[in-house]
């Protein structure tokens, strides 16, 4: 089957995954032509104090199954929530029951970061040490790179899959179509934060997974020291790559 490549703009991926946007907003200007003025309309920064008080609300929560019943339903919304977003609008073919989307993963070695407001949960990742083991499984890219995964191709790694306790993978990445494009780059960073601080308070110094390939270069413009660490690949007509980046820096 011959596959075309789809512009990230257009694939469902663009409207779920959380697009790291550089850190500077291209201006455009004004001009004349025959006489005439051309008028261009101007991409302006955001407000930055109007950003940060739309966003007190927002709260961030890394659960595990040892913690998860001191949040009530959060975990409970947070599974239904990948199910609405990976399942129902990416089309994924994932186990779900009860509303909730799942796989071997989720497991007591993983830490679930929620970003939520008011109850309603906005973004989420699901990060899981290296070093994890439940029968067969471990993690997703070694998974894959030992051909338990018929959806991963076995070179998505340049190298061995580490086990290492100081590396921890990130899968699950979302941020839902409840956050509109004004919130976006703040709520981006909310995400990336909270999971940065979890790996550093868990002992790791090193995060590893799968992104859409255009959204590595962004995160290394946020000085994330994000490298690609394997081939391109495709998974539902976007371009992806697994990256690795270190946790010594938080987005400012």
């Amino acid at each position: 089957m011959k596959h075309q490549r789809v512009p990230p703009s257009e694939s469902r991926a663009s409207l779920v995954f959380p697009e790291l946007l550089p850190s500077r907003l291209p201006e455009t200007t004004g001009g004349t032509t025959g006489g005439e003025q051309i008028r261009v309309k101007r991409r302006t920064r955001p407000d930055f104090a109007t950003v940060a008080e739309k966003n007190r609300s927002v709260k961030t929560t890394t659960m595990s199954f040892a913690s998860m019943h001191r949040y009530g339903e959060l975990y409970v919304n947070f599974m239904k929530t990948r199910k609405r977003v990976f399942i129902d609008q990416l089309g994924w073919n994932l186990p779900c029951a009860d509303g909730m989307e799942f796989d071997q993963y989720d497991t007591p070695f993983c830490r679930m970061v929620v970003v939520h407001e008011y109850g309603e949960v906005l973004a989420g990742i699901r990060l899981s040490p290296t070093t994890a083991q439940v029968g067969l499984h471990s993690y997703m890219l070694r998974d894959a790179q030992l051909g338990l995964l018929n959806g991963l191709p076995r070179d998505v790694l340049f190298f061995d899959a580490p086990v290492d306790p100081t590396v921890w993978e990130a899968t699950r990445v979302f941020i839902t179509d409840a956050v509109g494009a004004a919130r976006r780059p703040a709520i981006q960073k909310i995400l990336v934060n909270k999971m940065i601080d979890t790996v550093k308070e868990s002992g790791g110094s090193s995060i590893i997974g799968i992104v859409p390939k255009i959204y590595a270069r962004w995160l290394r413009r946020l000085d994330l020291n994000a490298v690609p660490v394997g081939p391109r690949f495709r998974i539902d007509g976007t371009l992806n790559q697994a990256i690795l980046f270190n946790t010594r820096y938080s987005i400012q």
